[in-house]
């Protein structure tokens, strides 16, 4: 999967976003800056596009730090319990604070799922049995742990449909103003490249990474910040978006191989794709309405899982 088939499908995907929508929106109706059409292109199509590019290139690229990490080709922000944990800090800031700004939202949520995933992390490393389809079964009962302890708090203190609805994945709600947050993923992608070649050799193990000189514990706790705060600023703004870090880094290895600097921009390329393409569909399937894009990625993502799982099982 080469660059050169990536990057025309993500311009002509991102154009056909911006004119996709309840609203008819015409290229020659953006020459009058002053018309209703101009408005809602700037207001709300234009962040929208940028949102899913953010959302699926950092989602994608957080499974890829994830599985270089752990060793392990079915660990992601899903099967690991980073969004379960992020879900769960948010509904912590609501119910202890109120009030709090988004950036205290965001700090809550970012502690709650930095320390589940590196309490997954530590479960990894005491497990045994370490087969490839096992470990993320590890990871999906834990983070049902979790989203049921959520789930019991959003009862008690009679918010679950007010939870349910706002972590609900959705762009439709995306408007200038709305979506800013994500851009905290632009220099996540800097750093993740930067250190693309200690994750890789993190990724070997500690005694190989440690024989080369490398601080081993300093490169994972770093990544798995980088996943933390990716997943915690796309689950604020957008909502849960499951499955994509985990079949889009899979997928990209196929073609690619494991070395992450290189993969990188590959697998955040087609992450972008990956989402934009769900959320064409969900407007165009159901139209004049829309269906959300969590369960779009979900119905989706459960499909291409369920192959990688036994594809997994049949070239082991």
């Amino acid at each position: 999967m080469k660059k050169r088939y990536l990057l025309p499908a993500l311009i002509i995907l991102s154009l056909v976003s911006l004119f996709v929508g309840v609203s008819d929106i015409r290229p020659l109706d953006l020459l009058n800056p002053g018309s209703e059409e101009f408005q809602i292109f700037t207001i709300s199509r234009i962040p929208r596009l940028v949102a899913i590019l953010l959302a699926g290139a950092g989602m994608s690229v957080a499974g890829l730090i994830m599985q270089q990490l752990s060793r392990n080709k079915f660990v992601s922000p899903t099967t690991a319990g980073t969004l379960d944990a992020a879900r769960l800090g948010i509904l912590v800031s609501i119910l202890l604070f109120a009030e709090a700004s988004t950036m205290s939202k965001l700090a809550i949520a970012f502690a709650f799922s930095l320390g589940a995933t590196l309490l997954f992390m530590q479960i990894l490393d005491r497990i045994k049995f370490k087969d490839a389809i096992f470990i993320p079964l590890v990871g999906l009962m834990f983070g049902n742990i979790l989203s049921s302890v959520a789930t019991f708090f959003a009862y008690r203190a009679d918010v679950i449909q007010n939870m349910s609805a706002w972590l609900q994945g959705d762009f439709s709600m995306i408007m200038k103003g709305s979506y800013e947050l994500l851009y905290i993923s632009v220099p996540v992608f800097l750093i993740a490249y930067m250190y693309a070649n200690r994750f890789t050799v993190a990724g070997m193990g500690e005694d190989f990474a440690r024989n080369l000189g490398m601080n081993y514990r300093l490169a994972v706790n770093l990544g798995l910040i980088l996943v933390a705060l990716i997943t915690v600023t796309v689950v604020l703004t957008v909502g849960m978006i499951p499955f994509l870090g985990l079949i889009i880094p899979n997928v990209i290895s196929i073609f690619k191989g494991d070395h992450l600097q290189k993969t990188l921009p590959h697998t955040a390329m087609l992450g972008a794709i990956f989402l934009l393409v769900c959320d064409i569909l969900g407007r165009l399937l159901i139209y004049p309405y829309e269906i959300s894009i969590s369960l779009m990625v979900g119905v989706i993502g459960s499909f291409v899982f369920l192959y990688l799982l036994f594809r997994g099982k049949a070239y082991a």
